[in-house]
Order: structure tokens, then sequence, then C-alpha cells
């Protein structure tokens, strides 16, 4: 049979525009990738400290993806998962986060933030930290905390969010003690460009999210990025000698797609 020219193309369209929404809708969605760093002085050979970030899970409901982390998780078995905002956006979620925290090992230690949707979500942050609790997490909300891992000391600042609730990075870090490494946690990464003007107490590196990695990606272009964002989307950025890394976290806001942003968890390796 012969094929004309036009419907050759006309396959070929519909074939690429259904790759494109299988990777949109599925693919980037519910295949998350690990990217790895070392920190310091560490290096595959070395003994680590593992700390997990992530963020932005926005919960639905426990799936095969979320299941399947978890196992990930727990094989992997950091010393700590920082949780960076909007695990959940509904008050009613509150109960499906505990289920999925519970598939995590309750040994390890989980710290968490709040993101911009606990607030508008109104969920009961007392009930959300109560499940925290339940978890062997601790929610900061412009608090710092201290662990101790072998003769390494972690200090953990936890800032509330930027949109939704009172970012205070001065109040969070007033009962800093001084360690080995300090890790800033703040949703929104616009507000790292305050932090990172505060030169007072040394931080090693600020995790941020909330930017999905644009959700909808164009070749490096993120047209449609959330208040908060500031000029940043995902990776990697120093600002005033600060470093911070902005995760394109696990799940989806507004719109159930990703294109050029696949899910991820990051995994920094101190030693």
């Amino acid at each position: 049979m012969k094929v004309t020219r036009r419907k050759f193309i006309r396959t070929g369209l519909l074939v690429t525009l259904g790759a494109v929404l299988v990777d949109m809708f599925w693919f980037e969605k519910f295949f998350i990738e690990t990217n790895e760093f070392y920190i310091g002085k560490a290096t595959k050979e070395t003994t680590n400290i593992k700390v997990v970030q992530i963020s932005d899970l926005h919960l639905q409901s426990i799936n095969s993806q979320l299941s399947r982390l978890a196992s990930k998780l727990n094989k992997l078995k950091p010393e700590l998962i920082l949780i960076t905002g909007d695990a959940i956006d509904k008050a009613q979620n509150v109960s499906l986060l505990n289920d999925f925290l519970k598939l995590i090992d309750k040994q390890i230690k989980k710290v968490a933030i709040l993101g911009n949707w606990e607030y508008w979500g109104n969920i009961d942050l007392n009930e959300l930290n109560k499940v925290y609790l339940e978890n062997n997490c601790t929610l900061l909300v412009n608090q710092t905390t201290q662990y101790l891992f072998g003769d390494t000391s972690i200090s953990i600042t936890g800032v509330d969010d930027f949109v939704g609730g009172n970012a205070n990075y001065n109040a969070a870090i007033k009962d800093y003690k001084k360690s080995d490494y300090h890790i800033v946690l703040n949703h929104c990464p616009q507000y790292n460009d305050y932090i990172s003007t505060q030169i007072d107490t040394h931080v090693d590196f600020i995790l941020s999210g909330h930017t999905h990695g644009g959700q909808i990606n164009l070749l490096g272009f993120a047209p449609f990025l959330p208040p908060g964002s500031g000029k940043y989307v995902k990776g990697w950025y120093t600002q005033n000698n600060s470093k911070f890394y902005v995760s394109k976290g696990i799940g989806t806001s507004m719109l159930p797609a990703r294109f050029g942003a696949r899910a991820e968890i990051a995994i920094f390796n101190l030693s």
C-alpha cells in the first residue's frame, strides 16, 4: 500500500504527540530519578553520612511509585531524610501522609518543614506535627535542631514558608550550636536570596523545593513558576557565596503532568 507524504507526516506527528503525552502524564511523574552528590571531602570511596531530600510530595494516594520510593529509602538507610515542604495540600490527606511515612523504617530520623500548601490547604498544623512525631520526624518552623552521628554533628535549620507562612531565618538560627555541618531547609528558593546575605552563622548548603523544576520545562525554559520561586528552577545555585539546591520534587500541583522536569530525590553524602 502506497503511503502519501501527507499521511506519513500526519502519522509521525500523532506518534510524536502520543510519546510526549505518555512522557508528561506517566513517565516523568511515576519514575523518580536519583541525583547523588558528594559534599566536602566525601567521595564514593569514603564512609559517608547519607542525607536524602524529599520535596513536594503533594500526596493524593499511596501508589506503586511511592511504595517503591519507601522501599528504596529502607534499603538505602540514610542517617537523615529531609522533607522540604508541600508533603500534602489538603486537610483530609494528613492520614495519607501518616500511611506513607509508616512505609519508611521508623528508625531513620526525619526532619520536615512547611510549604505553602500546608497553609493554603487549611491543614491542622497540630495534627500534622503529631503525625510527624509518631514517625520519628521533627517538624521545624523557624527552628534549629542538632544531630550527632558518630563523631559528626549536623545542625538542621528549618525555615517557615516564605509565601504562606512567616519565614524568619534570624529567629530560626537563634538556638544554633556550632556543628560540623549546617544544612538549612527552606521551601521557597526566593527566600534564599535573603538567607545568603546573613553571614554570621556558617551554612554548608540550603535545600529548597517548590518549583517542581518548572513542572513543564521546555529545553531549560520554565514558562510557569509559582510565586516564591524567584529566578530559580532546579539544581545547584550559588548566591553571595551560599550554595543551595532546588529539588524538582516528586508530586505535581495544579496540572497532573510533568515535561522536562522528571520527579526526583537527592542524596547528599557527607564525610
